[in-house]
């Protein structure tokens, strides 16, 4: 049964590097993250409460026709001839709204999933083993669920009333209602899930599976495994392009992007990344401009891939180690946190970006933000002895 803990507090185990790092690595951003392009819908209607059983769960709307991946194609290299900028020394436009103490103990967070209608923040806190909710309207946590041993990655998805947790510890992806906040299914079989996306014209979900390899599929409406797709190397994070109908799957050993066709759960393009973007591991999507930002580990840069022609636009320095990025498609405002405790700001002008800044907090790693107010979220795992959330706001915001 899903329980609300109470608060305690702890030491925090730091992030293990080497050959343990796929069993303690941060996960990444995206929508990551995360915020969620899709809005959701309100729930009045009943829901089965049994903790693994949704059988009387009514479907969401039929399922579409499936539409191709319009990114497939020959093997490219994305290529980089160009300098690589100095880091800014400018303070980016960022101002402390407050700090909020969070339940659980002062260790490790990782990805985090804004549902825009709810209004409700999914925070993976990854030390404790709990999926925090955070309400950003009331400005106060209103659960801490048990039962998501070594969370990493986390996605709400609106169109199927569901939340989506990498459960790292237990090696299966963990299904919540999101009007309950009760475990509806535990999907075993990946050895380290981690990033999560979901293709909402197949109605699949798929998980980053680290140290496997591979990308796990699940489908929505059973929440059984219905594919698994070797990717040639460690598994970074997943992100949908809704543009494309695509899943774009970061490679991170390989320096490679994958690209998978939702529709067949088939690998049909990889981009190898310029050594330039070393180790790439967080990913985000902006669709309608058609980039894809990526985050190498190795190199502390940030890759702007034009998903037209599948070269580099640019790459640009981001703090040591980067994991989770954050994108504010009102305001065209990029975040990317780094475990060096660096978020790297950028605005978004023209299909390219423009830094404005380096923000710094202890092990800020993980960042979201809401594009309707413009704050941006970020879990700090120990300041004073015990977790707290940091709420900024663009100071620049209208």
């Amino acid at each position: 049964m899903q329980m609300v803990s109470p608060t305690r507090t702890g030491s925090r185990r730091p992030p293990l590097r080497g050959p343990m790092h796929a069993f303690w690595k941060a996960g990444l951003v995206a929508l990551g993250l995360t915020v969620i392009g899709t809005t959701g819908c309100s729930k009045s209607r009943s829901r089965d409460q049994d903790d693994d059983d949704d059988d009387d769960d009514p479907a969401p709307a039929q399922q579409a026709a499936a539409v191709a991946c319009s990114l497939s194609g020959p093997s490219v290299d994305a290529h980089w001839t160009d300098t690589i900028p100095a880091a800014p020394t400018a303070a980016p436009p960022l101002r402390i709204v407050t700090d909020l103490a969070l339940p659980g103990a002062a260790s490790r967070f990782d990805y985090q999933s804004l549902e825009p209608a709810s209004g409700r923040l999914f925070i993976s806190h990854m030390g404790a083993g709990q999926l925090v909710v955070f309400d950003v309207r009331a400005a106060k946590v209103i659960g801490n669920l048990d039962g998501f041993s070594t969370v990493t990655g986390v996605l709400a998805v609106p169109a199927e009333h569901r939340v989506y947790a990498s459960a790292a510890g237990d090696h299966a992806v963990v299904v919540v209602d999101d009007s309950t906040l009760r475990i509806m299914a535990r999907v075993p079989g990946p050895r380290f899930p981690d990033g999560i996306a979901y293709a909402p014209t197949e109605r699949r979900v798929f998980a980053s599976d680290e140290s496997g390899r591979r990308d796990f599929v699940i489908d929505a409406t059973t929440n059984t495994v219905v594919a698994q797709i070797e990717l040639g190397g460690e598994a970074g994070n997943t992100q949908y392009d809704a543009d494309s109908h695509c899943v774009i799957v970061a490679v991170q050993t390989a320096n490679q992007l994958a690209i998978i066709d939702p529709a067949t759960s088939t690998i049909v393009r990889r981009i190898t990344l310029d050594k330039a973007v070393r180790h790439p591991h967080g990913v985000y999507v902006d669709a309608p401009n058609r980039l894809a930002f990526i985050a190498g580990e190795e190199s502390g840069t940030l890759g702007v891939l034009d998903l037209r022609t599948l070269q580099l636009r640019q790459v640009l320095p981001v703090g040591s180690d980067p994991d989770v990025l954050a994108f504010d498609p009102a305001l065209g405002r990029l975040y990317v946190a780094a475990e060096s405790g660096v978020v790297a700001v950028f605005d978004e002008r023209d299909r390219s970006l423009v830094q404005l800044g380096w923000y710094r907090a202890p092990k800020a790693h993980s960042v979201a933000v809401d594009p309707a107010t413009h704050r941006v979220y970020l879990p700090l795992a120990n300041v004073g002895g015990r977790p707290i959330l940091r709420v900024l706001v663009a100071s620049d915001s209208r």
